[in-house]
């Protein structure tokens, strides 16, 4: 019988290609987490087994254990940061200090 060998991996840098982000659903961030909540394996077991940084790992578990109690919340509405409304009333509200800070400027240089 022939023993397994492990190969490691390696890398090549290629300063003029750009190396994109990898996007994880939510589903498997939600995977990861729970097994590093259950601590059944350490964070660099979980690092191998599924190929994420031991950081990343330690960030989603904060997040998961964060936001674990509201799940329980019935009557309370989930807060939600994709709403357009709310995005458009923030942009506009910072617009309205950018601009009346601009006025409170210019009426103290003129002495009004």
């Amino acid at each position: 019988m022939v023993p397994e060998v492990k190969l490691k991996k390696t890398f090549k840098f290629n300063l003029m290609s750009k190396q994109t982000r990898r996007k994880f659903s939510s589903e498997f961030k939600a995977k990861v987490a729970l097994e590093a909540v259950k601590g059944q394996y350490t964070l660099a077991e979980l690092s191998t087994k599924f190929d994420v940084s031991p950081v990343v790992i330690s960030k989603w578990k904060g997040e998961f254990l964060e936001n674990m109690s509201s799940v329980f919340d019935k009557g309370q509405s989930r807060k939600t940061d994709d709403d357009p409304v709310m995005d458009g009333l923030y942009a506009e509200i910072g617009k309205l200090k950018v601009e009346n800070d601009f006025l409170k400027k210019s009426c103290k240089k003129l002495g009004i």
